[in-house]
Parts: structure tokens; C-alpha cells; sequence
């Protein structure tokens, strides 16, 4: 999906590794929650509560899941990150993103 209606967004942003990493929360009318955000050139460790899924948008990174092994993410393609983890990117040119998170 391409869009968002009827939606709330979080005017304050989410701002990580000094400021290398922002993001932007919409909630939706179920109670449910996404991030659209924006990733610089850099190797950036996050830690998960809940399960994930990282959409990117447009961008070329690699990503470090638990248990396994880098493997290169481009825009239009997207992974899952369990919950309760950490994963690491290394992002190799600016990179646009959607999170979403499950319950």
C-alpha cells in the first residue's frame, strides 16, 4: 500500500544515532501502529519488543537477523524481525522505510 487514510500521526519524531535515523508514528483506528522513517549511510544496532516487519521503501542495505546470516535488502523488498531481539543494518545509501508491529 502506497498510502495511508484515517490515520493519526505522532507530530514529534524518533530520533536515533544522532539523528542518522528519524521516524514518524501513524497510528490506526484498531489500535494497531506503523513507523515511516528515514535511515543515513551507517551501521545501526536496534532492539525489538514486539514482532516487526521492515518494509524499505527505497534504499540498498544489509541486515543482520538473529540466527542468521547478512543478506542484502533493496527498496520494494522487506524482512521480519522477531520480537524480543536485536538486529543490526548497515545502510549503504539513504533509505526510506515503513515498520510495522505486531501485538
Amino acid at each position: 500500500m502506497s498510502e495511508f487514510t484515517s490515520v493519526t500521526i505522532i507530530k514529534k519524531a524518533n530520533v536515533y544515532f544522532d539523528g542518522n535515523v528519524s521516524s514518524r508514528t501513524v497510528k490506526f483506528a484498531d489500535g494497531s501502529s506503523k513507523t515511516l522513517g528515514f535511515m543515513l549511510p551507517g551501521e545501526y544496532t536496534f532492539n525489538t519488543a514486539d514482532p516487526e516487519l521492515m518494509e524499505i521503501i527505497d534504499g540498498d542495505l544489509e541486515v543482520l537477523l538473529p540466527g542468521a546470516e547478512w543478506q542484502n535488502v533493496k527498496g520494494g523488498e522487506s524482512f521480519n524481525v522477531p520480537g524480543q531481539s536485536t538486529f543490526t543494518m548497515k545502510i549503504k545509501t539513504p533509505s526510506d522505510y515503513c515498520c510495522s508491529y505486531f501485538k
